[in-house]
């Protein structure tokens, strides 16, 4: 493969990627802005967000065998279809259930991308590079939190609410055409497999039983949960209780989100001399020492804007160790149906970010605790979990060990 070669799928499956992180960014600075105009609440609104996470959820789960039986292209054109007709849709939303169903159709969407260039990693680079490969989709990735929710809270300010989702729409439309003139081939239909209910079941329970998947794709999707808590959170948090702008916002969305993207860039220099397994367990356990110390000081109402904006930081930081990390070691023993598994754990995470944000919108209380306790909690299970699942693990995969993948 050339550089060119290996640059432009970087950017194109990142691209992709992207596209889910981005329109769950963007809209954040204008919640006030949708509750005035809906009649409703701030944290009523963040209902739209969670359902924007069950769609991706159950939708990876329906994506999953089309992309091994169909191939990766034709259920990708389809999905970003779907996802520019719900933005489309979001556009004339007129009542705050109408913007909750639109959105989860448009999650339905996005999330073919998710998974396609998720599968399409394992399909393309070797093994032993998809920890690495990881880690610079994050990095593309990372644009959407630097500049979407501060696109997002000029364009809202300037045009109203409504104009994100023409925004989010035009992504989509450059993704779909993008893909067809670039994306290669990149997997052979299998034939073979049913579509029926019964083996597509079996076939994920082939998956989640591996242990090597369900210890890492578990606790990764866990620690990443924390991060679902905190987009739901942090327009509550920094708009209403610290008062700040909704450009201010923004900026302050797209710093926290450098922790983010650093930290993943630093793990592929950490790589070349750690395990992934164990910069799994140092990153979890720094995060737990955070989110507690964040909780305890939460309670006691110990933190101003610059030390929430500092924690907050550290939390995330942790998790660009993580999450590369555990991708990679959920997917290395899987080659055939690599799409089923890559489905199945963007299910896990994002159904467990569901959650997480489910959970924040529940309580109709204006402090940052509700947040910052659910960050907590699924932090410390995150790192339980790792710890008792590696005892169960007989041989484990390396990314240097894992069976090959063909480049097409």
């Amino acid at each position: 493969m050339t550089k060119q070669k290996y640059f432009l799928l970087i950017v194109l499956l990142g691209s992709l990627t992207a596209l889910g992180p981005f329109s769950i960014d963007m809209y954040l600075p204008g919640f006030p802005a949708i509750a005035k105009d809906l009649n409703t609440t701030v944290l009523k609104i963040s209902l739209s967000l969670s359902s924007y996470f069950i769609g991706i959820s159950a939708g990876q789960l329906l994506y999953g065998p089309l992309l091994d039986r169909f191939g990766r292209k034709k259920p990708l054109y389809i999905g970003l279809i779907v996802y520019i007709l719900a933005s489309a849709g979001c556009v004339f939303a007129s009542s705050l259930d109408t913007l909750i169903a639109l959105r989860f159709m448009q999650a339905i969407g996005s999330c073919a991308a998710a998974v396609a260039s998720i599968a399409m990693v394992r399909d393309l680079f070797p093994v032993k590079e998809n920890a690495k490969v990881f880690a610079l989709l994050m990095l593309v990735v990372g644009v959407s939190p630097m500049v979407a929710p501060t696109l997002g809270g000029y364009v809202t300010v300037a045009w109203g609410w409504h104009s994100v989702f023409i925004i989010l729409m035009g992504l989509g439309i450059l993704n779909l055409v993008a893909s067809w003139l670039w994306l290669p081939d990149s997997y052979k239909p299998d034939t073979s497999l049913s579509l029926k209910p019964v083996p597509i079941i079996k076939n994920f329970l082939s998956v989640i039983k591996d242990p090597q998947f369900y210890t890492y794709a578990f606790s990764g999707a866990l620690a990443f949960a924390g991060l679902f808590a905190y987009i739901s959170g942090s327009p509550l948090v920094f708009i209403d209780i610290f008062k700040v702008s909704e450009e201010a916002y923004g900026w302050i969305f797209a710093l926290l989100a450098t922790g983010l993207i650093g930290s993943s860039q630093i793990n592929t220099l950490l790589l070349r001399k750690y395990k992934s397994e164990q910069v799994i367990f140092a990153a979890l356990s720094i995060q737990v020492f955070v989110v507690v110390f964040f909780l305890i000081g939460s309670v006691y109402n110990w933190f101003g804007l610059m030390e929430t904006v500092l924690l907050l930081f550290l939390f995330l930081s942790c998790l660009g160790f993580t999450n590369p990390n555990t991708s990679a070691l959920s997917l290395a023993p899987f080659s055939k149906n690599a799409g089923s598994a890559s489905a199945l754990m963007g299910a896990v995470q994002m159904g467990l970010g569901a959650l997480a944000s489910f959970g924040v919108s529940m309580f109709e209380i204006r402090s940052a605790v509700p947040m910052v306790a659910i960050m907590t909690g699924t932090t410390i299970i995150a790192l339980m979990i790792l710890i008792i699942g590696r005892r169960n693990i007989k041989v484990q995969i390396p990314e240097s060990k894992a069976p090959g993948a063909f480049v097409h």
